[in-house]
């Protein structure tokens, strides 16, 4: 991986605010950091960035329908972006796969703690946890197993100019000129030109690159209560 330090020394050569060889100050280095984490936390939220997914087993207790993600938390963690997929592991070590719920179809459950085994769950985005509720809620069987959580973990931000840039290699120029067209804002309109070009063009090749190899297909959901023509 590529270091905050490369990436921000490039980015001001790029954004023609330093020579070629040249090396940031102290400040320039600060300024370009905060801007290259906003960039980082923007980017790990959109597409799929698969480095940053994430089986995250959950410890499941009879009787509890709701389980917190975050700092301190029952899954005691950085709190996630996002859960978007699950499945139940049995104590036998086989995998039965949850359905993901809407706040829509949550609230229209007319009990959530009934107990009973694992179907389906409901991740709950809230300021400091990601909570994530289960239905049925697990009784004293279900308890014996875990719930697999398949989450998007938020990528880390640099505070060292030494410290890698959570992305991998290939993102690294996407990076940088990126970075480069946020510092090219007082800069000639030939150069803020040429950096938002690059940056929007070197972005769109990696998001096009960066999806699972599996193909995919799409198909009806046949559960009966999602039976209007409804796709998953």
């Amino acid at each position: 991986m590529s270091t905050a330090q490369y990436v921000v020394t490039k980015a001001f050569e790029d954004a023609g605010i330093l020579t070629l060889g040249g090396t940031p100050s102290s400040d320039q280095y600060n300024r370009g950091m905060d801007r290259l984490n906003d960039i980082i936390n923007l980017w790990a939220t959109q597409g799929l960035k698969l480095w940053l997914n994430e089986d995250i087993p959950v410890t499941l207790v009879a009787g509890q329908t709701t389980y917190s993600m975050g700092p301190g938390g029952d899954v005691n963690m950085t709190k996630p972006l996002s859960v978007f997929q699950a499945y139940y592991l049995t104590s036998t070590q086989s995998r039965q796969p949850l359905t993901i719920l809407s706040r829509d179809e949550w609230t229209r459950l007319s009990q959530t703690n009934v107990l009973g085994s694992l179907n389906s769950f409901f991740p709950d985005k809230q300021l400091a946890f990601l909570y994530v509720n289960f239905y049925n809620t697990p009784d004293t069987t279900a308890a014996t197993g875990t719930a697999h959580l398949i989450t998007r973990i938020a990528a880390s931000n640099v505070s060292s100019i030494l410290n890698n840039v959570d992305f991998p290699p290939e993102w690294t120029i996407a990076l940088r000129w990126a970075l480069a067209d946020e510092l090219a804002t007082n800069q000639p309109k030939e150069i803020q030109d040429r950096c938002a070009q690059r940056a929007g063009a070197y972005r769109t090749a990696l998001e096009d690159w960066d999806v699972e190899d599996a193909p995919t297909f799409f198909a009806p959901d046949s559960r009966i209560q999602y039976a209007g023509g409804r796709f998953r």
